[in-house]
């Protein structure tokens, strides 16, 4: 599913890619900091989906700030940023080996100091140190890209100082990009480039929980110490009691030296049956298409129920560097065009199997996976047939554009004059991002009608009228592209008050998914889709 940016990062629906989000338990962080004489640590673990990713350890101090984030498979990485009355000072960046003490001398040792309107870096490796100045902006504050934790001290210090926005030196990419942050209930949300950080706040103070949804990324605060190895209980993939299909655990061979791995259901006693391959959003998503703002979302285990219901098999796998899957050393370079082949290769594999019919193998995919099912089909007529869940008939860019929009218009504390301000801000940050991200610049760059032209076989368009992320006359415009190229066999269907993740909801808006109480797949649109397929697979 694409997770889009009203919000990323990479990912969530259709695309909402993040920076990063949140902060701890420090109220305002920097204030309190500066008050503390001697404070405990505070432990958060990275996760994503069934995986934990990596924890991070935060330190206040008097003067400083102490971070300390271990990821796997990663150097571990110490930051320290001091502070002056509240406000950001030197930022001391140090680098370790995986598994290396970090009592120790550091493989890399990078000072940022932000001096007027320049960012001086002082950086020291193999014994050498060297310095640079590079152009940024008037009282820009350096941030640790790939810690969560000090984002969030760096919204905090917005939300402090009452800013709206606030011009921000990447210390992984050396570029000054404007910040926004808004408040939206009890959410705060941080934007950089087009990209949200969602931080929901308990009652009694500190966050509850810290998402990236483009990420499918959570950062949860732990009672102790947490490692690496810790991690929640793997989920369940098999078939329900009494199911009258079977769930096998299924390993999908690739040309390009990885393995994808699956579930595939398919009905008791049946052979030569046809398939249905689930394609999902961006993001990395599960088989299941899990998201973790979202309890109990599983929009591709709800359609291989309904199916395996009505005869077809489905098979869904965990995407690119996800679960159990391979390909995570090329996933952050990947493009759609990269995770179409993923599919082609699912369909490759099931063609290999004896109990299933290599003739009746349709698509079926959400969000992003709307934008990758055309681009298969469209390789491989004998795909017999494709169905596009909120897919996209706009390119990336335009998409981006309106989520911006959209966000700006919601933030209601926001003036005239700063909303202005912030839209003049929307072009630069998309190029930088298009330029700095391989899957980004493709998605912006991409034209859907390309692939879609080229699709000759029978075509479904699902899309929910409350879509803030795929807009609704987006599936209006596939079904014009797709008929004005001679398909004649294309069916759209409209459901009323449902959001871009086919749950009931008047509002649709993404920032009230957390609050959704019903959250399975319509029952309308399960139908629909069941029925289109059993019609088109005889």
């Amino acid at each position: 599913m694409l997770h889009l940016l009203m919000k990323r990062s990479r990912r969530a629906g259709i695309i909402v890619l993040v920076l990063a989000v949140v902060l701890v338990v420090l109220g305002t962080l920097l204030a309190t900091t500066a008050r503390a004489q001697s404070a405990p640590a505070y432990h958060f673990v990275y996760l994503r989906s069934i995986d934990t990713l990596g924890t991070e350890v935060v330190t206040p101090g008097p003067s400083s700030i102490v971070g300390l984030l271990s990821m796997r498979g990663a150097p571990v990485m110490r930051w320290e940023q001091q502070h002056v009355n509240s406000v950001p000072g030197r930022l001391t960046l140090s680098i370790f080996a995986p598994g290396a003490p970090t009592t120790g001398l550091p493989t890399q040792n990078i000072v940022v100091h932000m001096v007027g309107d320049s960012a001086k870096l002082t950086i020291s490796a193999n014994g050498t140190t060297s310095e640079q100045a590079l152009h940024s902006a008037a009282g820009a504050v350096a941030l640790v890209g790939n810690s969560v934790l000090h984002t969030a001290l760096m919204a905090d210090h917005a939300r402090g100082a009452t800013k709206a926005s606030l011009p921000v030196f990447l210390t992984n990419g050396g570029r000054t990009i404007s910040a926004t942050v808004t408040q939206q209930g009890d959410t705060t949300v941080f934007s950089i480039g087009g990209m949200d950080a969602r931080i929901l706040w308990d009652p009694n103070g500190g966050p509850r929980e810290m998402s990236i949804p483009a990420q499918n990324l959570r950062v949860v605060r732990t009672s102790g110490t947490a490692t690496v190895s810790s991690a929640p209980a793997p989920i369940d993939y098999g078939a329900p009691a009494n199911a009258p299909y079977t769930a096998e655990d299924v390993v999908i061979p690739t040309p390009r030296g990885y393995t994808l791995a699956g579930t595939l259901t398919r009905p008791k006693g049946a052979t030569n049956v046809p398939v249905v391959v689930t394609i999902s959003g961006s993001g990395p998503q599960d088989r299941d298409s899990r998201i973790s703002i979202v309890s109990n979302y599983a929009p591709f285990r709800d359609i291989a129920d309904t199916l395996g219901r009505r005869g077809i098999a489905v098979l869904r796998f965990d995407d690119r560097g996800v679960g159990a899957s391979g390909g995570a050393s090329s996933r952050d370079k990947a493009t759609s065009a990269d995770f179409a082949d993923d599919v082609a290769s699912a369909v490759a594999y099931l063609r290999t199997r004896r109990d299933i019919d290599g003739t009746r193998i349709a698509l079926a995919g959400h969000s992003e996976g709307g934008l990758i099912a055309p681009l298969v089909a469209a390789k491989d007529p004998t795909v017999r047939a494709i169905a596009l869940l909120a897919g996209p008939a706009y390119n990336g860019r335009r998409i981006l554009e309106f989520q911006n929009e959209n966000g700006i218009k919601a933030a209601t504390q926001l003036t005239e004059t700063q909303r202005d301000s912030l839209r003049r801000i929307v072009p630069k940050g998309l190029d930088s991002l298009s330029a700095a991200n391989t899957w980004m610049g493709f998605f912006m760059k991409t034209e859907p009608s390309a692939a879609l032209r080229r699709v000759k076989q029978p075509t479904l368009v699902l899309q929910g009228d409350t879509d803030q992320q795929v807009t609704p006359e987006q599936a209006d415009s596939i079904a014009t592209i797709l008929k004005g190229s001679g398909n004649t066999r294309v069916t759209l269907r409209h459901f009323p008050a449902t959001n871009h993740l086919f749950l009931v909801d008047p509002s649709g808006a993404p920032g009230g998914y957390t609050a959704l109480k019903d959250t399975k797949l319509r029952r309308e649109v399960l139908g629909a889709l069941a029925d289109w397929v059993v019609r088109v697979m005889k």
